[in-house]
This record gives C-alpha cells, structure tokens and sequence, in this order.
C-alpha cells in the first residue's frame, strides 16, 4: 500500500466506536484512524485469502489439473527414489 491517505467520513454503531476507543486506551493501536486502517487490512487480507482458497478447491475438483498432478507426481517418483537410495549408500 502506498503512504497517500484521503479523509473520509463512515457511520458506526455506537458499540463497535466505543470498542475501538477502548481498543486504542489500550495501546492496540495510536489512533481510531489506525485501528480502522489495520482493521479493513485485515479483512481485506482475509477475503483474498478466501479467493485463493475457494480457487485451489475449484482446481482440486478439476479432472485436468488432477491428471497433471498424478504426472508430475510420477515424474518426480522416480527423482524421488534415487535420492532415496543416494541417501542410504555409504560414500
């Protein structure tokens, strides 16, 4: 995020204001403008997390991304087993 900031003007219930004043008395954070910042990062970071869930459940359902999967898991079977057994031999 750039460091620009705009002024702007919401609407609170008045229980969730008087949380985050206590929030702030409380050294959660130095200002309610702070709080309020972190807080929608937050949830901001949280729905991108969300979509990129709900995309690899999408991928995991899909039949050619599965039939990728079980290639490159059998490419790498064989790397897999070698390294296994340079593992084991005594040098």
């Amino acid at each position: 995020m750039n460091n620009q900031t705009v002024r702007t003007t919401i609407t609170l219930p008045a229980e969730l204001l008087a949380a985050t004043d206590k929030a702030v008395s409380q050294g959660k954070a130095k200002s309610r403008n702070e709080f309020v910042a972190q807080a929608l990062l937050h949830e901001l970071e949280a729905l991108k997390r969300a979509e990129i869930d709900a995309a690899l459940a999408e991928m995991a359902q899909d039949p050619e991304y599965q039939a990728q999967v079980l290639q490159m898991e059998a490419e790498f079977a064989v790397a897999s087993w070698e390294a296994l057994q340079l593992g084991e031999s005594p040098e």
